[in-house]
This record gives C-alpha cells, sequence and structure tokens, in this order.
C-alpha cells in the first residue's frame, strides 16, 4: 500500500471522506498523477486543514501554522538550502541540547525523512505537520534558488573574466552521484579557489561564525575580507571542500587533513587542506603550494651581496648543521629548497623528511613523513643515513632524538639542513641545549643559523618618495638624520598591486658560529651574551637587514616596524 492509498484509507475510517469518493480520488490519481492531498481538493471533498488534523491525530504529531513565524537566523544555518529544497523541510526552532524540530507536509515520509536528517545533520531531529504551501513559501523567503544565491556570490567574487576549468573531483559521496543541486556549488568552489589565486593569495581561509560565513585571503602575508557567500551554503562549501580534499565527509568532531590539485587554464596548483572543527562548523584552511617559489634560485630570496657571499661559504661547508629558523609562514621551506637546488648537482646525493612533502624536487630523494603511521622524523633520519648522502634535510627539529640524529649526522660527514621555530639565530642554540642536547655537541656541529620574516615589497609600478614619518622614526628608536642619504619609498597603489605592495621578499639574520662563539656554547653562556658577541663580530639583526632594504626603497619602514622586533623587545621575551 502507497502512502495515497493509506492517507484515503484513514480519510474513510474517520468518516472525512466517503468509501465512493475515496474510489474516484483513486481514479483521478492514477489519470493525473497528482497526489492525495491534491486530489480531494481539487474534488472539494475536504479541505488541507481537515486532511492535516487527522493525520496528525494518526501519527500523534503536532500541527504548525506559520503564518507570520519568522525562523530565527541560527536555526536556519542548521539545515543547508539544499537539504531543505530535496526533503521540502524548513527548520523552525531549535533547544539547547542542539536538537532541530522541522516542519513537514506529509506525515507518511516521517521516519524516513527525520533518520536521514539525524544522520547528515548530526542532531536529534523532530517534526510538526505543516501545510505545503507554507513550506514552499518559506523555502523560497528564507532559502531562495540555490542557483540564484550562488550566482550573486559569484558576482560578489567579481572574478568573472577567471576562465577556470571545473575539476570534476570526486563527487562520488555514499554510493550516490552528488545532486544536480551541487553543480552550482562546485562551480563556487572553484572560483573562490581561481579568485584567490588571481589575487596572488597564498591561504584561503574560510571561517563559519555565528550570523555568517567569512571568507578571507592572505595576499602578501595579510589577510583580507572578501565578500562572502550566503550563510546558507556554508555546509555545502564545506562538503564540496573535503570531497576535493578526499576527507571524510561524515567527521565533523576532530581536525582532518587533505591535499587538492585544482586545474587552472594555463597551470595546475596545488592546495593543502586542513579542516578543523569550531562551535559554528567546520574552519577550512587552504594553503596555495606556489611551484614557482621552489624553483628560485639564492641571488633571488633577496640577499645583499654580502650576506649572499656569507650563504655561499656556509653551503660550500662539507659538513656541520645549517639550521632556518622563523614561525610559519616566514619562507624557510622556500629558502631551504633554494639552498638545495643550489647543491643538487649529479655528484651529491640528497634525501629530505618533510612532513609534508609540499613540493616534488628533480634529482632529491624526498621521505614523506607521517607520525600517525610510526614515520616519524627521527624513525626517517635514521633509515636516511643508512643511504649513504651527502646532504640531509629534516623538515624540523621537534625533539632531543631528532636533533641528536641530526648531530651525529652532522659529526659523521654530512651536511644537514633543518628548520626550529625561534625568535632569532641566536637563540636556536639554547634551543638546542634546553631540548637535552650537550652543549659540546651543540658547539661542535651548528655551523649557522639564519633567521628569517618576510616584508611586503613595493610596487615597482608605482614607488614614490617619501619622508620618514616622525612616529616611524619613534618607534623605530632612530634620530631624524639616518634616512638622510637614503631613498625611501612607498608605493602609491595601482591597477597591479594591492594598497601599494606587490610581492613579498626576505629579511635575514645570518648567525655564523666562529671560533668565539663555539667557545661561548661550549660553556653554556646565555643567549644574550652569545647575541651581543655576534653582533660585535659583524652580524646583522632582522630589523638591520629591513632598515637597510628600506633604505634604498624595496620596503617601507612600516612594515619593517610591523615584522620586526627591537633588540629592548626580544630582551623581554
Amino acid at each position: 500500500m502507497d502512502d495515497d492509498d493509506y492517507i484515503l484509507d484513514i480519510l474513510v475510517q474517520q468518516f472525512v471522506i466517503e468509501e465512493s469518493q475515496a474510489e474516484e480520488v483513486r481514479m483521478k490519481l492514477e489519470a493525473e498523477g497528482k497526489t492525495a492531498v491534491e486530489c480531494l481538493q481539487e474534488l472539494e471533498y475536504c479541505d488541507e486543514d481537515s486532511i492535516l488534523m487527522v493525520l496528525a491525530a494518526e501519527y500523534q504529531m503536532d500541527t504548525f501554522d506559520m503564518t507570520d513565524y519568522r525562523i530565527p537566523d541560527e536555526v536556519l544555518a542548521m539545515v543547508p538550502a539544499d537539504i531543505a529544497k530535496k526533503y521540502k523541510i524548513v527548520p523552525l526552532m531549535s533547544t539547547l541540547d542542539n536538537s532541530v524540530t522541522i516542519a513537514i507536509p506529509d506525515p507518511t515520509s516521517f521516519i524516513e525523512i527525520v533518520d536521514s536528517l539525524t544522520y547528515i545533520l548530526r542532531c536529534d531531529v523532530e517534526a510538526v505537520i505543516v501545510k505545503k504551501a507554507q513550506i514552499e513559501t518559506a523555502i523560497d523567503h528564507y532559502y531562495g534558488s540555490v542557483d540564484e544565491m550562488v550566482d550573486s556570490a559569484i558576482h560578489d567574487l567579481t572574478v568573472a573574466d577567471v576562465d577556470i576549468e571545473l575539476s570534476d573531483g570526486d563527487d562520488e559521496m555514499m554510493g550516490q552521484k552528488a545532486d544536480v543541486d551541487n553543480s552550482p556549488i562546485i562551480k563556487l568552489v572553484s572560483l573562490i579557489i581561481a579568485d584567490c589565486h588571481k589575487m596572488r593569495g597564498s591561504d584561503i581561509h574560510l571561517e563559519p561564525l555565528e550570523k555568517r560565513f567569512r571568507i578571507r585571503y592572505r595576499v602578501d602575508g595579510v589577510l583580507e575580507e572578501v565578500d562572502g557567500p550566503p550563510k546558507y551554503l556554508q555546509n555545502n562549501i564545506i562538503q564540496r571542500l573535503k570531497i576535493m580534499a578526499k576527507l571524510d565527509i561524515a567527521e565533523r568532531r576532530v581536525p582532518q587533513d587533505g591535499r587538492i590539485q585544482f586545474r587552472m587554464p594555463d597551470r595546475a596548483i596545488d592546495l593543502r587542506v586542513s579542516s578543523v572543527p569550531t562551535v559554528f562548523g567546520e574552519s577550512i584552511v587552504m594553503r596555495i603550494l606556489d611551484k614557482t617559489s621552489i624553483q628560485l634560485g639564492i641571488p633571488e630570496l633577496g640577499f645583499f651581496r654580502d650576506d649572499q657571499d656569507m650563504i655561499e661559504n656556509i653551503l660550500a661547508l662539507p659538513d656541520g648543521i645549517f639550521l632556518v629558523t622563523g614561525p610559519t609562514g616566514s619562507g624557510k621551506t622556500t629558502s631551504l629548497y633554494a639552498f638545495l637546488n643550489t647543491l643538487n648537482t649529479p655528484n651529491r646525493k640528497i634525501i629530505t623528511a618533510e612532513d609534508p612533502v609540499e613540493y616534488e624536487l628533480d634529482g632529491i630523494n624526498q621521505v614523506q613523513c607521517d607520525a600517525s603511521i610510526g614515520m616519524t622524523f627521527e624513525r626517517a633520519l635514521r633509515a636516511m643515513l643508512r643511504q649513504a648522502p651527502n646532504i640531509v634535510m629534516v623538515g624540523e627539529i621537534r625533539d632531543i632524538s631528532t636533533g641528536a640524529i641530526a648531530i651525529n649526522a652532522a659529526l659523521t660527514g654530512h651536511l644537514v639542513f633543518s628548520t626550529l621555530h625561534t625568535n632569532d639565530a641566536p637563540t636556536a642554540v639554547t634551543r638546542l641545549i634546553d631540548m637535552g642536547i650537550k652543549p659540546f655537541l651543540v658547539a661542535s656541529s651548528i655551523r649557522a643559523v639564519m633567521a628569517q620574516r618576510l616584508v611586503r615589497r613595493n610596487c615597482k609600478e608605482c614607488p614614490i618618495p617619501v619622508q620618514p614619518d616622525p612616529e616611524e622614526l619613534r618607534l623605530l628608536d632612530l634620530p631624524e638624520d639616518f634616512f638622510a642619504d637614503a631613498e625611501l619609498k612607498a608605493g602609491d597603489g595601482c591597477m597591479s598591486c594591492t594598497g601599494g605592495f606587490k610581492g613579498r621578499m626576505g629579511i635575514y639574520e645570518i648567525f655564523y658560529v666562529n671560533d668565539v662563539i663555539v667557545r661561548m656554547i661550549f660553556d653554556s653562556r646565555p643567549s644574550d651574551d652569545i647575541k651581543r658577541v655576534a653582533r660585535e663580530n659583524g652580524m646583522r639583526t632582522l630589523r638591520d637587514d629591513a632598515l637597510r632594504k628600506a633604505g634604498i626603497g624595496i620596503t617601507t619602514l612600516m612594515e619593517v616596524i610591523r615584522v620586526t622586533k627591537s633588540d629592548d623587545e626580544e630582551e623581554l621575551e
């Protein structure tokens, strides 16, 4: 017995209609393909209110009148537009225990709908019976057409001139092909990625907030908010990205990581995807991996001639450890790859241990580390040394085990590259000692440490001369005549740049370990003393290097202030 027959039988049993009327409705159903409720209303045998009252009593459910009822925004956000349209339901209210009450027009499919929504929405679902017309009106009013909303969002992104090749991706989800209604979402997600790439962005941040879905791009190291899509599309967009990144779409409680390869007309770009659950939904961050950056040589990194000569001398050493330090996003990987590209000759064997392997380097053996399967830096490094390499790169020295093996490799004739998270270069020495590595081992193995940051570069198309602002000089603790012979410049802003800036360049602090420094490390002297002696021997700090580059018009003084710290500020940490 189908749903229409069941409804007619109930109405006959409750004396709402006669058996002859039910038979007439059945014939009309077969001839016209309409629902029982529609046929009953057309034949004027009973109205919708009477039908709903009888069905509500039969199924022990409540009815609800949506006239003049406004659905709260936070409740609407609980049910995505495509779900509401697919099941022809709308959410009405929620409770403190994260359950949601939905409006359904037909109680005969109550159990199926509630079970499906409980699984999809990951919360308890209750239902009340509402007139079909009221539900359709609410869907049009609150959700509108998914296509219309996506078209509006695409218009806001202003990327109509970006001709992209939509990636098919893995549209298989739970054994079924993605719904046709999802195709605009596929296009919208592709346009978001293309728009960020067009703006020279390095990261895309999709952040669910309480009442809106925020999208920000990191352009030249600074986050910029762009017009985001409606809150109702949040779950659709996140679900699409998780499918593209091959993440578990049913898991919303734990962080996940994945990768996306996205095809542009002229190139393929890789994105590293991170998903983290927040109180208002899953936050997605996608890092665009620009393969052109790994083709840089040492001259393109932005060294002055004297610093470049020092780097080349360090790279010519037969053994020892060369550390690069700085926070996430400071360009450490780009610098290390540039060094390896310089050293990558047929007579050298180079092996790297990375987590993750961001770029594939031709001619270099790269090992993917994964702690979840026991492939740690320590284990990878031990195995790598049995491969008889000349040069070894370890993604990061995170603990005493990895540090001890790296030092042992350096002391046995290998040139070792790695990274640490420290504020400046000399502090790397005390960081290793704090891990538990003996001072004499650190003194014997460390050859140099390079700290680095990235500053925004002035646009080359619209530079104008500027004078130092008194407030800038005060913040930098510099005399008024410090830039008397300098050529300070700033971008005026043009069509090819963002606020006068275009691109970034490195600023560097190169700490060379000479005999005097070796003795200080051996004696476990404080990092402040080591830094003072290093400066007396000619080491320039990050701020010194940044000021030199501002002085010839490459960047601005405000960038120097934003990115670097004075010596006094570092001593306070």
